[in-house]
C-alpha cells in the first residue's frame, strides 16, 4: 500500500520451473515431475537446449512436468493466489524458456479472466529467456507474456559501452534486429545487469574479464572499486537503455556502480546513504547516481522517448546516435564511448535544441560531446 501510494509497482519473482527435493509437493506427487535420468541412462541436468523443457537445473531441484494438465492447474492456481490475495502488479518469471506453453497460456488466461478484467486491474509479466530473438519472442503475445529481457541486445551493449571488443556498427545492427523482432515500440526489458552476469561496471573497469570464469573470480579474489572510466561507461549504458524502445531496467546497485563478479558476487548487500553518517559512495559514484536519475526522469517525461519513432546511425565505431521523434518533440541521444570528444550535426533539430541530460556544447549546426559521455538533445520541432 505504501509503495502504491508513491506510484511504485510491486512485481513478484515467480519460480514455476522447479522446487527443492525436500519440498512437500515432490514427496506427495512424485509423478508431477520429469525424470532425473534420460532413457540412455544419462542425467537430465543442465541440458539447456537439447532437453530445455524437461531438464533439471541440479540433482536436488526437480522440474515440474507441464505436459500434465494437473500440474498446469496446480501451478497456475498457486501463482494466481498472489494476485487474488495481494495487490501485486505482475510477475518476473524465472527460466521462461524451460517451461512449456500450456502453463503460460493458462496463467495469463486466468489472470485476465479472474482478476484483471473483473477488477479493471492492469498487470505486467516479464520473463527470462536466454536464446535467439525468435525463441525469446515466442513467449510474448496477448495470450502469453507481455515481455522478456532482451539479453542479446544487452550483450551487444556490454561489448560496446564496456569497450570489450564491440563496435557502434555491431550494436546498431543488434538494436535494429531487436526492433524488427519485437516491434518498433514494445515492452521488452532493457537491462543494466542481472544475477546471471558479472557487474557491468566491474567488466568495464577491467577487474573481471569476459574470457575468464567470472563466477570463480568472485570466490578467488576481491573485486576492487570501479574505476572512473568504468563508472562513465555505466552511465552510458543507462543513457542507452533510456533512449531506446522498451522498458529501461536498472539492476539494484547499478545506479551507483556497485561492483561484483558473477553469481553470487553480484548479489552483495546494497549500501545506502544514512542521515548523520559518512556516505558509503565516492564522489564519482554520487555523480553516476545523479546522471542515472537524470536519464530515467527524462525518459519518464518525454513522449518521444516513450513512444516516438526511432532512427539509428553511427559516427565511426565509437559513437552511436539515436533519434526519437514524436509530433512536437524530437530527442537526439549521442553516446560517445571513445576517449576523445566528438562532434555531430544537429542542424535539423531547430534553434531551440538544448541539452536536457548528460553533457554537450551546442551551436546552431553541431554538438560537441566530451569523451566517455552522452547528451540528450531535445527540440520541440
Amino acid at each position: 500500500e505504501t509503495a502504491h501510494k508513491y506510484g511504485i509497482n510491486i512485481f513478484l519473482d515467480y519460480v514455476a520451473h522447479h522446487i527443492h527435493q525436500e519440498h512437500p509437493l515432490y514427496k506427495q506427487y512424485p509423478s508431477w515431475f520429469t525424470p532425473l535420468y534420460l532413457p540412455d541412462g544419462s542425467k537430465n541436468t543442465e541440458r539447456w537446449d537439447e532437453y530445455r523443457l524437461t531438464t533439471w537445473f541440479d540433482d536436488f531441484m526437480p522440474t515440474f512436468n507441464y505436459f500434465k494438465p494437473e500440474v498446469v492447474d496446480a501451478l497456475t492456481d498457486s501463482a494466481l493466489w498472489w494476485f487474488k490475495n495481494f495487490d501485486v502488479d505482475g510477475f518476473r518469471h524465472d527460466a521462461t524458456k524451460h517451461i512449456p506453453d500450456p502453463f503460460w497460456s493458462a496463467l495469463t488466461y486466468n489472470i485476465k479472466t479472474q482478476v484483471s478484467i473483473p477488477q479493471h486491474r492492469p498487470y505486467y509479466q516479464i520473463g527470462e529467456t536466454y536464446g535467439s530473438p525468435e525463441l525469446i519472442n515466442s513467449y510474448v503475445g496477448s495470450g502469453l507474456l507481455d515481455a522478456q529481457f532482451d539479453f542479446n541486445l544487452y550483450d551487444a551493449a556490454v561489448a560496446f559501452f564496456g569497450n570489450l571488443g564491440g563496435s557502434a556498427t555491431a550494436l546498431k545492427a543488434t538494436l535494429e534486429a531487436s526492433l524488427a523482432t519485437y516491434g518498433p515500440n514494445h515492452l521488452m526489458g532493457n537491462i543494466s545487469g542481472n544475477q546471471d552476469r558479472p557487474r557491468f561496471v566491474t567488466l568495464a573497469s577491467g577487474h573481471v574479464s569476459p574470457q575468464e570464469d567470472t563466477k570463480l573470480a568472485g570466490y578467488t579474489r576481491a573485486t576492487p572499486k570501479a574505476t572512473e572510466a568504468g563508472l562513465d561507461r555505466l552511465a552510458l549504458l543507462h543513457a542507452f537503455n533510456c533512449a531506446i524502445p522498451g522498458i529501461p531496467v536498472c539492476y539494484y546497485g547499478d545506479e551507483v556502480g556497485l561492483e561484483g563478479a558473477n553469481d553470487p558476487d553480484n548479489r552483495r548487500d546494497m549500501s545506502f546513504d544514512a542521515a548523520g553518517k559518512p556516505s558509503p559512495f565516492s564522489k564519482a559514484q554520487r555523480l553516476l547516481r545523479s546522471r542515472t536519475s537524470d536519464v530515467f526522469m527524462e525518459r519518464r517525461a518525454s513522449l518521444a522517448l516513450c513512444y516516438g519513432q526511432t532512427a539509428i546511425r553511427t559516427v565511426g565505431e565509437d559513437v552511436l546516435v539515436i533519434t526519437r521523434t514524436y509530433p512536437g518533440e524530437t530527442v537526439r541521444v549521442v553516446l560517445n564511448r571513445g576517449d576523445k570528444p566528438v562532434t555531430v550535426r544537429i542542424n535539423d533539430l531547430g534553434p531551440d535544441a538544448r541539452v536536457v541530460a548528460g553533457e554537450g556544447t551546442l551551436s546552431t549546426v553541431k554538438a560537441e560531446i566530451p569523451a566517455r559521455n552522452f547528451a540528450y538533445i531535445k527540440s520541440n520541432k
